[in-house]
């Protein structure tokens, strides 16, 4: 056995279960902690280091516990402040109301005429703003303003009411601010 299975060895033998109370502490979970103890381990034995003693080996995993506990929760941050741009809902109820929805919008929209129903996909779906709009369609912002308008009108007969936030009129009003 190599020297440095035996510190692996002794260091889980001796000191594994001071090391996992370490882990719960961070994770606040026992399972969790049993999880992060074991990337810990392998992040710094998965490859040949010259860790020859238990308490630098103890150390050196201490750290590696530390530093994969703060990664997973940057990691587990930072998807809870994009998780809300995805279009999508976590759970579909059923897969028949999202297609039956599906196709009730794309035929309302294919009853648009093709400029309106461009400028709706273009603020709806691309997200781009009433200038930017303009700029594509090479037309002025007030026509872009009345052909969203006449669009979500349309749109609502079909498909029922738009909440504000997503009525036209009121997404203007804001970035003229």
């Amino acid at each position: 056995m190599a020297a440095w299975e035996e510190v692996l060895d002794d260091l889980v033998q001796v000191r594994g279960h001071a090391l996992a109370q370490y882990a719960a502490l961070l994770t606040g979970s026992r399972a969790e902690a049993e999880d992060l103890l074991q990337e810990a381990l392998v992040r710094c034995f998965g490859q040949v280091r010259p860790l020859r003693d238990v308490v630098a080996a103890e150390t050196y995993v201490r750290r590696a516990i530390l530093n994969v506990f703060l990664d997973g929760h940057r990691r587990r941050e930072r998807w809870t402040g994009v998780r809300h741009l995805i279009a999508r809902p976590e759970q579909v109820e059923s897969p028949e109301a999202a297609a039956a929805d599906r196709v009730s919008v794309e035929s309302a929209l294919a009853s648009l005429r093709p400029r309106l129903r461009a400028c709706v996909v273009l603020r709806f779906y691309d997200d781009l703003t009433v200038p930017e709009i303009a700029r594509r369609l090479g037309l002025a912002e007030g026509t872009v303003k009345r052909y969203l308008s006449d669009a979500v009108g349309r749109l609502e007969d079909v498909l029922g009411p738009v909440s504000s936030s997503e009525r036209p009129d009121t997404v203007d009003i804001k970035e003229a601010r």
